[in-house]
């Protein structure tokens, strides 16, 4: 399972430019428990996996998706504790991939500092 959510992120990765935009050798997509992740100088910034797309961003920031209705918390498991600092989308193949850029960007940011 984890294969597939591995090359559905990287072609997003792919698609939307994100290493052009940051640098090739800070950038990698690798295998994450069932999922895959996108890491920034080795820190994990993007996951994607059976519950969604989950993005690191500020504290601020997630807690105004999830206010919002946008995005929801992030647990990997219905039972397990929600992952702070992560804002958690659902069904990201339902919307256009341009959406994503500003959260890969804003995630890198913060990932990557």
């Amino acid at each position: 399972m984890a294969k597939e959510y591995l090359e559905k992120l990287s072609v997003l990765v792919e698609r939307l430019r994100i290493r052009e935009s940051f640098g090739n050798g800070s950038i990698e997509v690798k295998h994450f428990f069932s999922g895959a992740a996108l890491y920034a100088n080795g820190n994990i910034c993007v996951s994607w996996s059976p519950v969604g797309i989950a993005f690191k961003l500020s504290e601020c920031e997630v807690a105004k998706l999830v206010e919002s209705k946008k995005g929801k918390p992030l647990k990997y498991f219905p039972k397990g504790n929600v992952k702070k600092g992560y804002v958690l989308f659902e069904s990201p193949e339902s919307s256009e991939p341009e959406r994503w850029k500003p959260y890969f960007s804003k995630s890198i940011k913060l990932c990557a500092g």
